[in-house]
């Protein structure tokens, strides 16, 4: 029947209650201990087991290698060294974050004209080449020669804006304006937010005075500030071209938008520069400021307030939406440009391109009627 406890003690007498619990508890104590030593007995036992058996494995193989060795006149031992590579782990760049609008956009960059896109006969629309594009489901919504290449003048700056911000990573980081930059842009009589050599500007304040007063200073100290000078900048905008898909029929030579023949795009492709930066949320946020006051420095005391023309010039009027972002350009050979980006009364997105305009104000008069005739 197996161990019990007895109830009574040796005389017949029997226990009392804490007399019993305390001889069962010994008992209890006593066959866990048993129970206990079983099991590293067995352990042992095991062990010893597989030590053995492995032993054995190990002398017919070690017998079998020192035949092999007696057998061959000459053994050449290679030792190999094993490298193990260290993995780089590439962080977040948070200047690369995703813009709000963004989800609302058709994927990709390739619009393409086509019989349904309307041809932009209005007499009102007096620039010689305009666009307009549904970034919804990207389709050219109407087209005055949108396809014929152009000097992008400084619209140019919204590619420069938007390789900068795929590579900064500290805004308030600084640069200091240098005397070749300003010699560089005052002899090629480029507008300017009028920062002065010598003077420490933040990130921000070039990104802002890239696009806002159109500064060529600004754009010259990004590219220096990214990627130590304008010819690296200029390759890293054309390998942005080409990873957009747009190297085919645009090139770009200088991140200001200075005439040259071998500087050009269409007004498509410009379209869809334009919605790659309208799909990075710092570049949307420069793209879509009214006015913005640089840093305190010693030159400006009190900063330098700049502000975006367009917009505030195309805010009143009836464009059946509001004009959320923008960006001018002039050059002689392409007249005035201006690349806008329009939220609809309908919750539509579009994106206007005009060039060769007599000025600015018929340029920003051109969106006007483009949206006005072809958006809701």
């Amino acid at each position: 029947m197996g161990n019990k406890v007895n109830y009574r003690k040796r005389d017949g007498s029997r226990l009392s209650i804490s007399e019993y619990k305390e001889k069962r508890k010994k008992e209890i104590i006593r066959r866990m201990a048993l129970l206990l030593s079983s099991v590293v007995l067995g352990i042992v036992l095991i062990s010893s087991a597989i030590i053995h058996h492995k032993t054995k494995n190990s002398s017919v193989v070690e017998a079998a290698e020192i035949a092999s060795v007696e057998a061959s006149d000459t053994v050449e031992s290679e030792i190999v060294d094993t490298v193990v590579q260290d993995v780089e782990i590439e962080e977040e760049n948070p200047f690369m974050t995703k813009s709000e609008d963004a989800s609302s956009f058709f994927e990709g960059y390739n619009v393409e004209l086509s019989e349904n896109t309307s041809y932009i006969s209005s007499e009102n629309v007096l620039s010689t080449y305009a666009l307009l594009v549904n970034l919804d489901n990207g389709t050219a919504v109407a087209s005055k020669d949108g396809n014929v290449r152009i000097n992008p003048a400084s619209m140019t700056k919204i590619l420069t804006l938007l390789v900068a911000c795929e590579h900064i990573t500290d805004l308030d980081d600084t640069f200091e304006m240098t005397q070749a930059i300003g010699d560089f842009v005052y002899s090629k009589d480029c507008s300017a937010v009028g920062f002065q050599v010598g003077e420490v500007v933040t990130v921000r304040d070039l990104l802002y005075g890239t696009i806002l007063p159109s500064g060529g200073d600004a754009a010259m100290c990004l590219a220096e500030y990214v990627a130590g000078s304008q010819e690296a900048f200029v390759d890293m905008m054309n390998d942005k071209l080409s990873e957009l898909g747009l190297s085919g029929t645009a090139h770009f030579t200088n991140c200001i938008g200075i005439y040259d023949e071998d500087h050009y795009c269409t007004l498509v492709d410009m379209a869809m520069i334009l919605k790659a930066a309208e799909e990075n949320a710092l570049c949307h946020d420069v793209l879509q400021a009214r006015t913005y006051t640089t840093t305190a420095t010693e030159q400006h005391p009190e900063g330098i307030t700049i502000s975006n023309w367009f917009i505030r010039r195309i805010e009143d009027k009836d464009t059946h939406g509001e004009v959320v972002g923008a960006k001018t350009g002039f050059v002689v050979q392409s007249g005035c440009c201006g690349a806008s980006y329009q939220i609809s009364n309908d919750g539509s997105h579009y994106i206007c391109v005009t060039a060769d305009a007599w000025s600015s104000w018929r340029c920003i008069y051109d969106h006007v009627e483009i949206y006005d005739t072809y958006t809701s």
